[in-house]
């Protein structure tokens, strides 16, 4: 439950939250994208280019020689001194050409393998970090599990591309070009034209079948995501499945998902079917038209048997890797899609980004400043309206206001996850706008209303407020948020791992974790966001005094919605429907009874602080 109430920005524009990210960059355009990246290991694909030529000029030797040994044992009048002497070194020859084929292959993955790898990490990790760049609106928006799937594919599409491409494409055109080659020297034209024909009709086939099933395989990655997405959702929100009996409800949307995917991947397999069908038919008729052409020869006496052994091993060799066209084609496809959506991401636009040139935030007075400040989510919906306050270095200002008025709206902006639309806010006289954003953030201090821990141990998520703590360090931030006693009654201490969001820890566990980290940060700004909502009574006392020491001489914001807890504040703002409409200390607000004085009566009535 959102205690204070905030507005949210709009919601996503799918019905399931994940909307798919699509381009309309041609494949060539994403690959010339991803070129940048690969060419950092230029000469490792010069030298990986170069193995796979000789691996491929061994390979169609190959053939050559088997031909010249079967021509060489055909019977003769000296038919016992080349027994002794010729086949010997032909197949000393035929085994050296199989190892080189099988050597240049291994060098050639050997030495490109820190390429791909190299690329696949730096791209991954730059889109890590631009997500992490984007605004607070995004992240709102977006589903998890969609997400991390797109990016999972698009790492993996990767390596898919560059290994389809340089270890199954080219290498086959090139053996192409050199069969040709020999084809067209060695023997009459036809040979050619009849292989030609038939790669062309065989390409032609592939791709156009392969162009038309794209739409398929699209379909299904989307709801493969979309699956993805549900199952992560329902998993995150495990207790309020649980609050509302809802498990066979929620197994029957991941069904309906689970269900559209089965379709469309039966959909995808037959025209699968009808492709490979369609290619085999080509490569049986090219088969046999070659092999009658050659037997022909034979017959007629333009060709020997090591010819006719050679045609057939050349179409062998061809139309073995020929026959995963199909599916080579596909991948590229799939991985340019994938890598697409990846590189999509990588160029969202950030809504909140550094001006040019923007310097460090200098924090030698942190009086923070709202002039005039007015905000929206959404154009027609004003969240905050001209609200102008100041809170003097070292004090502490607190905002109390109904749900939904705009208090945790002040927090966001002051973070900088979202700018102002109208007006400014300063700390110490500089435009957060003007400044470097991670500056901005590195001088705040903040323990939210809704605690999300790492699924990590305990210290671990009390040393993020500084990372490099020392064990004492973070000790003594957990004593001052008075949870240290807490984690050493446990078996594993500061090594118990909280689980996902931190749901093996109560409300006020999270809640005292999160204010710990605040206090090992030791910024010299502080918010409080509802920072005793999920504590009881008595620790809520008990822990005022330790949040009053740790705003000791920092300038901070309160926002709360129990008004017990900001009655020491130097100035409280009475905020309603984003407009303050009241300031001023405990004392002489309730001196004016008016709004403020109305919901302390309220809260004082009420046999239990509102939750």
């Amino acid at each position: 439950m959102r205690r204070s109430g905030e507005a949210l920005p709009p919601p996503p524009h799918s019905a399931t939250g994940h909307a798919p990210a699509r381009s309309d960059r041609s494949d060539w355009a994403t690959l010339r994208r991803l070129f940048p990246y690969l060419w950092q290991y230029k000469w490792r694909v010069i030298a990986a280019l170069g193995f796979m030529v000789g691996a491929k000029v061994a390979n169609v030797g190959v053939p050559v020689l088997l031909k010249d040994l079967i021509d060489t044992m055909t019977p003769k009048p000296d038919m016992a001194q080349a027994l002794l002497i010729v086949p010997l070194g032909l197949l000393l020859a035929y085994g050296l050409l199989r190892f080189s084929t099988a050597l240049f292959g291994e060098l050639r993955e050997l030495i490109f393998a820190k390429a791909t790898e190299g690329t696949a990490r730096q791209i991954a990790l730059e889109v890590f970090g631009h997500l992490h760049s984007l605004s607070l609106r995004f992240h709102l928006e977006r589903q998890t599990g969609g997400m991390t799937r797109d990016i999972e594919r698009g790492t993996r599409g990767v390596h898919s591309l560059i290994s389809m491409s340089l270890y199954s494409i080219v290498p086959t055109l090139i053996e192409l070009a050199l069969v040709l080659t020999i084809l067209g020297v060695k023997f009459d034209s036809l040979f050619v034209w009849i292989t030609a024909a038939a790669l062309v009709l065989y390409i032609t086939f592939t791709v156009t079948v392969t162009e038309w099933r794209t739409q398929f395989r699209k379909t299904m990655n989307e709801l493969d995501s979309m699956a993805q997405s549900r199952a992560v959702d329902s998993l995150l929100n495990y207790e309020t499945v649980k609050y509302f009996n809802n498990e066979e409800f929620e197994a029957k949307r991941y069904d309906a998902s689970l269900d559209r995917y089965r379709k469309a991947a039966i959909k995808s397999q037959r025209t699968l079917s009808m492709l490979n069908t369609g290619q085999q038919l080509i490569i049986a008729t090219s088969l046999v038209l070659m092999l009658w052409r050659a037997t022909s020869g034979v017959v007629e006496g333009r060709m020997t048997l090591g010819d006719l052994v050679m045609v057939n091993a050349f179409m062998i060799q061809l139309y073995i890797p020929l026959n995963f066209l199909g599916v080579i084609y596909r991948e590229i496809k799939q991985s340019l899609t994938d890598l697409d959506k990846m590189f999509v991401l990588m160029e969202k636009e950030r809504e909140v980004r550094d001006a040019p040139g923007a310097q460090p935030l200098a924090v030698v007075d942190s009086t923070i400043r709202f002039q005039d400040v007015s905000f929206a989510y959404e154009p027609d919906r004003p969240i905050l309206k001209h609200v102008s306050f100041e809170i003097p270095a070292g004090k502490t200002v607190a905002v109390v206001g109904p749900s939904g008025s705009g208090k945790s709206t002040l927090a966001r902006l002051l973070y900088r996850f979202y700018d102002v639309q109208q007006g400014r806010i300063t700390i110490g006289g500089q435009d957060i706008r003007e400044v470097q954003q991670s500056s901005v953030r590195r001088a705040i201090g903040i323990v939210p209303q809704d605690t999300v821990l790492f699924n990590d141990t305990v210290e671990y998520n009390i040393a993020y407020g500084r990372p490099g703590a020392t064990r004492e360090e973070v000790e003594g931030a957990a004593r001052a948020a008075r949870i240290h006693d807490f984690i050493s009654a446990t078996p594993k201490g500061y090594e118990t791992t909280v689980g996902e969001r931190g749901l093996k820890l109560s409300g006020g566990e999270k809640q005292r974790v999160a204010i710990a980290r605040t206090l090992l940060k030791n910024p010299p700004i502080v918010i409080f966001d509802e920072a005793t909502s999920a504590l009881d009574s008595a620790n809520e006392r008990a822990i005022q005094s330790e949040l009053r020491s740790a705003a000791q001489d920092k300038t901070t914001l309160v926002i709360a919605h129990r008004l017990s807890t900001v009655v020491d504040a130097h100035e409280i703002l009475v905020l309603e429907a984003g407009v303050i409409v009241e300031r001023g200390t405990h004392a002489e607000l309730l001196a004016k009874q008016g709004r403020y004085a109305q919901m302390w009566a309220l809260q004082k009535s009420e046999a239990t602080p509102l939750m």
